[in-house]
């Protein structure tokens, strides 16, 4: 794992909200705005960013925890800024806080977590599980 990050740093990346980032539901459209769990898609998406530039070529990482909570409407055709704060860093562990907005408006917040672990012991656990 390299060194590259720490406590503090912010990364951040932009959504223009699809049809298909919509909360639907067995073929059902509820509603046109982005659902929660595109949110949270995108949330992860957030930190890892971090990891990407973190881990090794023989390591990846893994989501261990997604808290989303969803406050306002992204409608479809809106851009949605999400923001990831690193909060926790130590050993292989990557945690950060997040902000969804549009504009001003604040759409989502929470907490996601990462661990970067080597692709052996991932694909060891994998073949364990199965």
């Amino acid at each position: 794992m390299k060194p590259v990050h720490n406590i503090g740093d912010t990364a951040q990346f932009k959504r223009v909200v699809q049809e298909s980032d919509a909360a639907s539901f067995e073929g059902v459209n509820v509603h046109p705005v982005m659902a929660t769990f595109s949110i949270t898609r995108d949330a992860e998406w957030a930190g890892r960013i971090f990891v990407l530039a973190m881990k090794e070529e023989h390591e990846e990482g893994i989501g261990t925890f997604v808290n989303v909570e969803h406050l306002s409407p992204a409608f479809i055709g809106e851009e949605v800024v999400f923001e990831a704060i690193i909060d926790e860093l130590y050993k292989n562990v990557v945690n950060c806080s997040f902000t969804a907005k549009v504009g001003e408006r604040l759409v989502a917040k929470g907490r996601t977590g990462q661990k970067i672990i080597t692709k052996e012991k991932l694909d060891q656990l994998f073949q364990t599980l199965r």
